[in-house]
C-alpha cells in the first residue's frame, strides 16, 4: 500500500471520527547526539536535526526556525517509529526551532515541552554554534567536599583555641571528631584537610568518584571559607605550616592585632607557598588517577579579613604588604569597595556588605577596573600550570557586579579568560530560577542544578522543602507536578549544559536529603541535632540515588551521604564524615550504584521520556536507538504493579527487559531477572518504597504465530485512539483540538 493510499485512509478516518488520528506519545525529539548531530556544531558545520514520529502516523513534518519553515524528510524507518530529517548549516547566531506536523487538517507543535496546541517559541529547541561543554564533565561523577570536616591528615596545621578572633569570640579546636556542629559554630574547627583528602583518595575511586569540588580552599577564617582572605594562595590551615610561632590571643582579646601565631601562619610566605605546593601535588595525584578538581570561586565579595580591607589588622605591619582600604583611604585597593563615609579613615568601617554583612564586603568591579584584572588573572592563574584546576564553580554567581549588565559582562570575560587557559575546564555556578540568560554558550557551562532535580526530586519523594523548612502533604509522591516541574525547568538548559548539571541531593546549603526523608520541619536550633537521625528512612534515599544516578546530568555525592550521614540545614549539614562508624549498607548500594551509571553510556548521554506517572509511582526511559533503559519507581509503602509502555522509548516485542538494579524496604540487587514485553508494555510488581532498572535485551527469533500476533498489536496501535491530550502542568496546557 502505497503513502498515497494510506494518507487517504487516515484522511477519511479523521472525517468520519471527527479526531486526530496522531499517536502522541510516538512524537519526540530532543537536543541529544541521537536527534542533533552534531550535537555541539562549530559555525560552518552542517548539522542532521530528527524528530521521530509513529510509522506511517503522520504527513507531514515541518522545520519552523524563525522565518524559515521547511518540510523535513523521511530519513528512515525503525520498528514502530518514522525519523523525519533536515539538515542545516550552523552559522554564529543561535538556532532556535521547534516543528509542525501535519496528517490531513489536524496539526499539532512539537517543541521543548513536548506536544502542544498552541505554540510556545520560548520553550522551542536551541543549537548554540561554538557552544561546547567538557566532555570529561558529560555525566561523571562528582563528589563535593566540605574540607574541614573530611579528614585529618595534619594535626600540625589544625586551628587552635583562642588562635585568633573570629566575629567577636576566639576560635575553638573540636576535640571530638563526632561531635555534631555548634548552631552558632563558625569558629569551630575540626581539622580536616588537603592531605587528608590525599590520605582517602583510594576510598574515593573505590566509591567510582571521578570528580572532586572543594568547598572554598583559599586563606580565610572562617571553618567555610566563603570569605576570602587572600586569593593566591590555600589556606595553610588546609596545606602546610613550616614555620609555627607567635602568641595565642589573650583572654578578653576583641581584635586580631596580637594574634601573632594566626598573622604568621596565613601571612608568612613559606606557609603561603607551601600549601600551594601541597595542592599541586593533590591535583597532580588526581590526575594521574584519572579524576578531576573543581574550585569554588568566590568572587562577588571577599572577607573583612581581606588583605585588601584588613578590617582586623593582620596586614598592616606585615613586610610585603600594602596598606588595606579599611585601614587607609590611601590604600591602593580604596576602590575595590563602595564607602559610604569619605572622612572617617583611619579605620572606615562604613563599606557595603553583602546583604548588610559587614564580614563580607562587597566587592566594587564596576569603579575599578584593576578589581577586575586582578580577579580575572585568579581564574586563569588557578586553572594554569603548574595548578591545572579543572574547573570553577561559582558562589552567587548571579549577584556578582551592581547590575545584570555588568554582571553578564564580567562573566564574558571570566569565559574567555578560563577557557583561553584551559579549554577543557568547566564553569559552574550556584544559580537559583532561570539561569538561561548565562547560559547562551557565551558565559556559564551549567548551574548547581536546583530547579531541574534536587528541588522537585525532593517534593517527590519525602514531600519536604530542601532546607527541611516546610512539608507539604500535596507535593508527596505527586507525579504530576514532578513531571512539570522537571519538564518546564529542564527546557531553560541546552543539552551540552543539562549534560554537566550538577545533580546533587544535598549539599553544604540545604539539609541532608536522608534527613528529609522523616518529615521533620525545623532546624537544629529549634528541634536539636538528635532530631535530624529520628525516624529517617534510608529506603526513600536509595530510591532517589537511583534516580541521581540515572538522571540526565552530572551526579554529585555530598561527601559523607554515601555513608549515611544526617543533618538539619546549615551548619548541622556540615557535620563530619563518619570514618569507622558508616552506614556500610549504605555505602555498599552506592558503590552499585554508582558502578551501573558509568557501565551505560545512555545514562550520560542518552534521551529521556516520562512513560508513567500516578500517586507515589514514576516511570521513565533513558533511550538511544542502540540502548533502552527504564527506570521504574513506587514510592508507596505497600506493593503497587506497573504497566510501563516501554514501546515509547524503543522497545519491541522482540526485546525482554532485564533487572540490572534493584532497590526496595530491605535492601538493594543487582540478581538477575526477566520482565517479557507484551504489546509494547513491560508489567512490574513493585515492592513498597522501591526502585527497578531494566534493560532491554533482544530475545530468540520468533515462531511464525508470534510474528502473527506480534503484527496484529502493532496494527491495534495505529488504529484510531480516543482524543487526549496529556497534560504539561506548567508548559503545555490545551482545552480542545483546534482544526
Amino acid at each position: 500500500m502505497d503513502q498515497q493510499v494510506k494518507a487517504l485512509i487516515r484522511k477519511l478516518k479523521y472525517i468520519l471520527l471527527m479526531r486526530p488520528v496522531f499517536n502522541m506519545d510516538a512524537l519526540f525529539s530532543d537536543e541529544t547526539e541521537n536527534y542533533v548531530s552534531p550535537m555541539e556544531p562549530k559555525p560552518g558545520d552542517m548539522v542532521k536535526i530528527r524528530i521521530r514520529t509513529q510509522k506511517d502516523n503522520v504527513d507531514c513534518v515541518y522545520f519552523i526556525s524563525g522565518a524559515l519553515k521547511k518540510e523535513m524528510k523521511l530519513e528512515f524507518s525503525e520498528g514502530r517509529f518514522d525519523y523525519y530529517m533536515i539538515e542545516i548549516e550552523a552559522g554564529t547566531e543561535p538556532i532556535y526551532y521547534y516543528f509542525e506536523v501535519q496528517d490531513g487538517q489536524a496539526r499539532c507543535f512539537y517543541n521543548k515541552c513536548g506536544v502542544s496546541r498552541d505554540l510556545q517559541k520560548s520553550k522551542s529547541f536551541c543549537i548554540m554554534p561554538g557552544f561546547s561543554t567538557p566532555g570529561w564533565a558529560k555525566g561523571a561523577v562528582m563528589y563535593q567536599i566540605f574540607t574541614d570536616r573530611f579528614y585529618n591528615g595534619d594535626t600540625a596545621n589544625d586551628v587552635l583555641d583562642k588562635e585568633y578572633i573570629y566575629i567577636g569570640e576566639p576560635t575553638s579546636q573540636v576535640k571530638d571528631w563526632n561531635k555534631p556542629p555548634a548552631v552558632m559554630g563558625v569558629r569551630e574547627f575540626y581539622g580536616g584537610d588537603l592531605q587528608g583528602v590525599m590520605d582517602k583518595l583510594d576510598y574515593l575511586q573505590e566509591l567510582g568518584v571521578e570528580v572532586l569540588y572543594f568547598n572554598p580552599l583559599f586563606v580565610s577564617p572562617s571553618n567555610h571559607k566563603y570569605d576570602i582572605q587572600d586569593y593566591d594562595y590555600i589556606d595553610p590551615h588546609y596545606g602546610k605550616i613550616v614555620r609555627d610561632e607567635g602568641e595565642l590571643v589573650w583572654d578578653g582579646a576583641h581584635d586580631n592585632k596580637r594574634a601573632t601565631r594566626y598573622i604568621n601562619r596565613v601571612t608568612g610566605l613559606d606557609n603561603l607557598q607551601a600549601s600551594n605546593e601541597l595542592f599541586i601535588a593533590l591535583v597532580e595525584e588526581l590526575h594521574r588517577r584519572g579524576m578531576k578538581v573543581i574550585l569554588d570561586g568566590v568572587f562577588n565579595h571577599c572577607g573583612s579579613f581581606n588583605k585588601w580591607m584588613d578590617r582586623e589588622c593582620i596586614y598592616e605591619h606585615q613586610n610585603g604588604y600594602k596598606k588595606g582600604a579599611y585601614i587607609t583611604g590611601d590604600s591602593p585597593y580604596r576602590c575595590f569597595f563602595k564607602f559610604q563615609n569619605e572622612h572617617e579613615w583611619p579605620y572606615n568601617p562604613f563599606y557595603d556588605g553583602w546583604w548588610g554583612h559587614d564580614t563580607l564586603p562587597k566587592l566594587n568591579y564596576e569603579d575599578s577596573p584593576k578589581l577586575e584584572t586582578y580577579i580575572l588573572e585568579i581564574a586563569r592563574k588557578w586553572v594554569s600550570p603548574p595548578y591545572n584546576v579543572d574547573g570553577w564553580r561559582l558562589d552567587v554567581a548571579a549577584d556578582l557586579g551592581f547590575s545584570p549588565e555588568y554582571n553578564h559582562e564580567f562573566w564574558r570575560k571570566f569565559r574567555n579568560v578560563v577557557k583561553d587557559a584551559n579549554p577543557e575546564a568547566i564553569i559552574l555556578a550556584e544559580h537559583y530560577g532561570d539561569a538561561s540568560s548565562w547560559l547562551r554558550g557565551d558565559q556559564w557551562d551549567t548551574v548547581m542544578n536546583y530547579d531541574a532535580f534536587m528541588e522537585p526530586l525532593t517534593w517527590f519523594f519525602t514531600g519536604m522543602e530542601k532546607h527541611s523548612d516546610e512539608y507539604q502533604a500535596g507535593m508527596l509522591g505527586n507525579a504530576d507536578s514532578f513531571m512539570g516541574a522537571m519538564t518546564y525547568h529542564m527546557a531553560s538548559l541546552m543539552a551540552p549544559s543539562l549534560q554537566v548539571a550538577m545533580n546533587e541531593l544535598s549539599n553544604h546549603d540545604h539539609s541532608r536529603f536522608l534527613t528529609r526523608t522523616n518529615g521533620k520541619v525545623g532546624r537544629v536550633g529549634t528541634l536539636g541535632s538528635e532530631a535530624a537521625s529520628q525516624n529517617v528512612k534510608p529506603e526513600v534515599m536509595r530510591e532517589a540515588v537511583v534516580m541521581q544516578m540515572t538522571w540526565p546530568g552530572a551526579p554529585t555525592i555530598y561527601y559523607g551521604d554515601e555513608a549515611g550521614v544526617c543533618g538539619f540545614t546549615d551548619p548541622d549539614n556540615r557535620r563530619t564524615y563518619p570514618w569507622g562508624r558508616e552506614d556500610l549498607q549504605m555505602l555498599a548500594f552506592h558503590k552499585r550504584a554508582i558502578a551501573m551509571h558509568k557501565r551505560y553510556p545512555v545514562l550520560t548521554h542518552g534521551s529521556l521520556k516520562f512513560l508513567y506517572g500516578s500517586y507515589n509511582c514514576l516511570a521513565y526511559g533513558r533511550f538511544s536507538r542502540e540502548c533502552q533503559i527504564a527506570v521504574i519507581f513506587n514510592n508507596n509503602v505497600h506493593e503497587h504493579e506497573i504497566r510501563v509502555p516501554v514501546w515509547q522509548i524503543g522497545v519491541t516485542n522482540h526485546h525482554v527487559m532485564r533487572l540490572i538494579f534493584k532497590t526496595d524496604a530491605e535492601g538493594f540487587t543487582e540478581e538477575p531477572a526477566v520482565y517479557p514485553v507484551h504489546s509494547g508494555e513491560v508489567t512490574v510488581r513493585m515492592q513498597g518504597t522501591s526502585a527497578v532498572v531494566l534493560l532491554a535485551e533482544k530475545d530468540s527469533l520468533p515462531s511464525k504465530e508470534e510474528e502473527s500476533a506480534m503484527r496484529r498489536e502493532e496494527e491495534a496501535l495505529q488504529r484510531p485512539q480516543p482524543f487526549h491530550w496529556k497534560r504539561n502542568q506548567q508548559c503545555c496546557e490545551t482545552e480542545k483540538y483546534d482544526i
